[in-house]
């Protein structure tokens, strides 16, 4: 049902997008007509250009969302508050915590507008860990600083 929602969410996205620069084009004068008039075949042009969308929208949130696992030494209670000072200082909100799962949220509303609020970074504890769960480009973000925090002092 997420997968469903998320491609829902960037198909209406993609969607007002695409009308606003259409609008643009019409309120500059670069195009001329009536909006239908605008494409070569008109209605029929703009029903491709929808499916088009529907199609990126529906394969998107298989590629844009992932799992990444963060190796990271440290018990969970040694570690918890740092690991929540490092996503503080990476601009995320502490969220919830069920168990050994932290949820983060983007503070800043601009990014979270961006990101249509599929702006979740979920940290679940594991033995060698933390998989970070959230959208890719932010998950591998979060995993690299990590792993660049608790990781073995390098040896010279």
């Amino acid at each position: 049902m997420k997968y469903f929602v998320r491609s829902l969410k960037y198909f209406l996205y993609i969607t007002v997008i695409l009308f606003l620069i259409i609008g643009v084009l019409y309120l500059v004068g670069w195009v001329e007509g009536d909006f239908l008039s605008i494409f070569r075949s008109g209605l029929e042009s703009l029903l491709m250009m929808l499916g088009m969308m529907a199609i990126f929208a529906l394969i998107y949130p298989r590629f844009g969302y992932s799992t990444q696992r963060a190796r990271v030494l440290g018990e969970y209670e040694e570690i918890r508050q740092d690991v929540i000072a490092l996503m503080e200082e990476r601009g995320y909100r502490y969220e919830k915590e069920e168990g050994q799962i932290m949820s983060f949220r983007i503070r800043s509303v601009a990014a979270r507008v961006t990101r249509i609020w599929e702006d979740r970074i979920t940290l679940t504890h594991t033995l060698t860990g933390f998989e970070v769960e959230g959208l890719t480009r932010d998950a591998v973000r979060v995993k690299t600083a990590l792993e660049n925090r608790f990781s073995l002092p390098e040896a010279d």
